[in-house]
């Protein structure tokens, strides 16, 4: 069965990652945790608590590790409309506060450099 499975922060692909998803895999472009909810097929920012999954125990934040039994990774997790206004909204930033991105740098790469600060 072929992994077309994309992370949902940067949209890198997750085809070396083995099925099913471990709790320690990390994408491997932006290093965050693919085990968490918005990588989940029953993830929907439109019903409560976020999730499809009546028996699923609440997790409040939708971005981190978790144990939830119900996991299951979902293909369609990577937003690209939402990355772009990520994008976007780190470039507005950067120019409020005259903190110009250098020519050719990336956006992923900045933030791989800022969450190693923290690591």
């Amino acid at each position: 069965m072929a992994n077309n499975l994309l992370c949902f922060r940067c949209g890198a692909s997750l085809e070396k990652l083995s099925l099913p998803l471990s709790r320690r895999d990390e994408c491997p472009e932006c290093s965050i945790h693919v085990h968490v909810c918005r990588m989940c097929i029953y993830y929907d920012v439109d019903v409560p608590k976020a999730c499809r999954e009546d028996d699923a125990e609440e997790v409040t934040d939708k971005e981190k590790v978790n144990f939830c039994e119900w996991f299951k990774p979902s293909g369609d997790a990577f937003d690209p409309a939402r990355a772009g206004q990520a994008v976007k909204a780190k470039s507005d930033l950067a120019a409020l506060f005259g903190d110009e991105p250098q020519p050719g740098s990336e956006p992923d790469a900045m933030t791989r450099e800022a969450e190693d600060l923290f690591k």
